[in-house]
């Protein structure tokens, strides 16, 4: 193997141009069923890899081998990535080289077993009663009176809709008028890799969706405005992930992540004896591993409730 010249690659300068060799456009274009983000982020991490590679003249997939990806990594750790991050771009590179393989671009997976830093477990942040009642009826920093204009229209149903249903941002933002059925109460989402759901939806969401249909939304519809969205930004755009967060700037009193309204959803409905695997399927989960994660903060909070009441405790 040739061997690594120059380990000094400024993170963001990138100049690289997607060559036949490595074909990262086809490859990106099998990412079809992922989201924009998702598909930015393999994209992202292939280019910093093959630049890397090809500095030290490796310049097609075939050329790479276990041991060069080990030192990829190995920089990456130099370079003082978190471990989280070092663990997504070896999953890019092991998605990538197996397309590659399935493609016959290379005779064997040089990512095969590849392993990664194991990422710190961090428990998701649920929020208190307090902070969701503050959140959703807009108590904290809001003026009640106030509350009748569109954009406060929309962001009670956005917010009420995200807690309701435990979606993603990003399937939030997906979504079409279509969607929604407020006669029964259902919700129909895409997640990821395209796979649908239906969510229910409780009486206060469906009275925030009812309202910004009927005085939000058309108010903030602007002539070049897509006519399928159901939430629009102030632009009369589709609204977008920065704009839940801006969101939620203005109506939380302490910072707080869109995906926490997600956490919040799936420990509550635990918290009140719901069985593990319909949590799973509410949430759009493809494994009841990553719907586990809420068993342990949901066995956190039963522990602190247990030695804050318990006499002997």
């Amino acid at each position: 193997m040739t061997g690594h010249p120059d380990d000094r690659v400024p993170e963001g300068r990138r100049k690289y141009a997607d060559g036949m060799s490595w074909q990262l456009d086809a490859f990106q274009r099998s990412l079809g069923g992922l989201s924009p983000a998702s598909v930015k982020a393999y994209r992202s991490d292939l280019e910093g890899f093959t630049e890397w590679a090809e500095r030290g003249g490796v310049d097609r997939p075939e050329a790479v081998d276990r041991l060069l990806l080990r030192r990829y990594l190995a920089f990456l750790s130099t370079r003082r990535y978190a471990k989280s991050s070092i663990a997504r771009k070896a999953a890019s590179l092991r998605s990538y080289f197996g397309w590659c393989l399935r493609r016959g671009v290379i005779g064997a997976d040089p990512s095969a077993r590849l392993s990664a830093p194991t990422p710190e477990s961090r428990l998701p942040r649920v929020l208190g009663h307090a902070e969701l009642v503050d959140l959703l009826d807009g108590r904290a920093g809001s003026d009640p009176a106030a509350r009748v204009r569109p954009v406060d229209r929309r962001d009670d149903a956005a917010l009420e809709l995200l807690y309701a249903g435990g979606l993603r941002v990003a399937e939030l933002c997906a979504l079409d008028v279509d969607d929604v059925d407020l006669n029964r109460q259902v919700v129909t989402v895409t997640g990821k890799g395209s796979k649908q759901r239906q969510v229910l939806v409780h009486d206060r969401c469906v009275a925030a969706l009812g309202r910004w249909l009927r005085e939000g939304r058309p108010a903030m519809a602007r002539p070049t405005s897509p006519g399928a969205a159901l939430f629009f930004n102030a632009r009369g755009n589709r609204l977008g992930p920065r704009d839940v967060r801006r969101l939620l700037d203005r109506r939380s009193p302490v910072p707080t992540h869109p995906h926490a309204l997600r956490h919040t959803f799936a420990t509550h409905l635990l918290d009140g004896g719901a069985d593990l695997r319909v949590v799973q399927e509410l949430l759009g989960h493809s494994s009841l591993q990553t719907t586990q994660v809420y068993t342990h903060v949901s066995k956190d909070r039963l522990r602190s409730v247990y030695e804050s009441t318990h006499p002997r405790a």
